[in-house]
């Protein structure tokens, strides 16, 4: 069994956030592999059955608010004694990657994301891997919760659109050919188009974001209705 978790927010206001960026590859996942399922409570979660890469999956979205996401994933857990480390992937999102990139990595510190320090305190550790999907930099005229529980932009929605396609795409490698496949597939800087030759102010290099530890920085009803939704 591989539990796979993607992190959200619960109720229709937080649909389609960057907070939820875990929920929408969870929800693409399942349009891939579990055509026709009905979520079903448990875990103070929705979860529902697929196989993918040849694993028996539990496909998970908290519905807990976030910094609530380790009460659901430590009962699945024990339930049916996973190893973390081997057994499990966490969908999250990631603020220092721009919108439509992924890293995938084996472990980590939270960086600042409740929903994985919570998942943390959990399990006793963060021997866990999970995939972060970028949400677009803070910008500076708002503070991380406000952005991180704002929509996406119109904008955005073909780099959003290819956000959750990667990172489904990469949990479908992780899982049918290991994880270190899918960080030699996933884990480099897409593309961008070339800015014009004549435009100074946008010329110069470019870096990879640091993420994990390279960094210090709905389906059913919600069971706790305290804590930080950010």
């Amino acid at each position: 069994m591989k539990l796979i978790v993607g992190l959200g927010n619960p109720g229709l206001e937080y649909e389609r956030t960057r907070h939820n960026a875990g929920f929408m590859a969870i929800d693409e996942l399942a349009r891939r592999h579990a055509v026709g399922a009905v979520p079903r409570s448990k875990f103070h979660s929705a979860i529902l059955d697929a196989s993918i890469g040849g694993e028996k999956c539990l496909l998970m979205k908290p519905t807990t608010y976030m910094n609530r996401s380790g009460l659901s994933v430590g009962e699945a857990v024990r339930f049916y004694k996973l190893e973390p480390g081997e057994d499990m992937l966490v969908l999250v999102d990631e603020v220092a990657l721009p919108v439509g990139e992924v890293r995938l990595r084996p472990s980590g510190s939270p960086g600042g994301h409740n929903g994985l320090a919570d998942i943390d305190r959990a399990l006793g550790g963060a021997d866990y891997p999970r995939l972060r999907i970028g949400v677009g930099a803070v910008p500076k005229f708002m503070n991380r919760a406000d952005w991180v529980l704002s929509r996406f932009m119109s904008e955005e929605k073909a780099d959003v659109e290819r956000g959750v396609k990667a990172a489904a795409d990469a949990t479908e490698m992780a899982l049918s050919k290991g994880l270190d496949a899918a960080m030699n597939s996933f884990n480099r800087k897409i593309a961008q188009p070339q800015k014009p030759a004549g435009d100074a102010s946008k010329q110069g290099g470019t870096t990879e974001p640091r993420t994990d530890a390279e960094t210090t920085n709905n389906d059913t009803k919600i069971d706790q209705k305290t804590g930080d939704k950010a």
